[in-house]
């Protein structure tokens, strides 16, 4: 396969972001999005996914994290997206059951270019840092619209909310490596249609 990569740039007056995704990388990453705990979801999500990201994000915080969040998962979602290409010899499928500590993530991904999100994680406090646990949802809304993905995300034992979330982003991160992998048995696109 050719390098997977893809760089997405978004500016609006809301934010400018740019971010660069490469599926096939090591879980080296950069992350500056003006928001601590973003930042430490989104370098488990590529440390734990194997995905070399570099994110710059200047957005209006000083409004809230509303805008920073979901335009990232918008600028994530197009860059993946575009990393992929066609979708040609991939597994297309990806999931993943994440431990951590006491609580349970379960992420499922189809790349099948059908957007759709199905979300069940009741978080206890209202934020975490600087970022309202209420953006998570629209973080993997964004990501599951603009990169055309049907994505389930659950939390099967609940706990503390910095685990959770963890867990969820972690999880992300696992199942979407297993889908964006090669499968050498085939070559085309994975769909009985003949396209994604």
């Amino acid at each position: 396969m050719d390098k997977r990569i893809g760089t997405c740039t978004r500016k609006t007056k809301e934010t400018d972001i740019a971010l660069t995704i490469n599926l096939d990388g090591q879980g080296i990453n950069q992350i500056d999005t003006g928001i601590p705990f973003f930042d430490h979801m989104l370098d488990g999500f590529a440390r734990h996914g194997l995905f070399d990201l570099n994110v710059k994000v200047s957005g209006d915080l000083d409004v809230d994290s509303h805008h920073t969040i979901e335009d990232t998962g918008i600028v994530l979602g197009k860059a993946v997206s575009e990393a992929l290409g066609d979708k040609s010899g991939i597994r297309r499928y990806g999931y993943f059951i994440l431990p951590m500590d006491e609580v349970l993530a379960l992420s499922a991904v189809d790349l099948s270019g059908r957007p759709y999100l199905k979300y069940d994680a009741g978080f206890t406090v209202p934020r975490l840092g600087t970022m309202d646990t209420e953006m998570i949802r629209e973080f993997f809304y964004a990501v599951s619209y603009s990169a055309a993905v049907n994505l389930h995300l659950k939390i099967l034992d609940e706990g503390n909310s910095h685990h959770m979330a963890e867990a969820l982003f972690k999880a992300f991160g696992k199942a979407l490596d297993m889908a964006v992998s090669p499968e050498p048995r085939i070559k085309e696109v994975w769909s009985t249609k003949g396209s994604l």
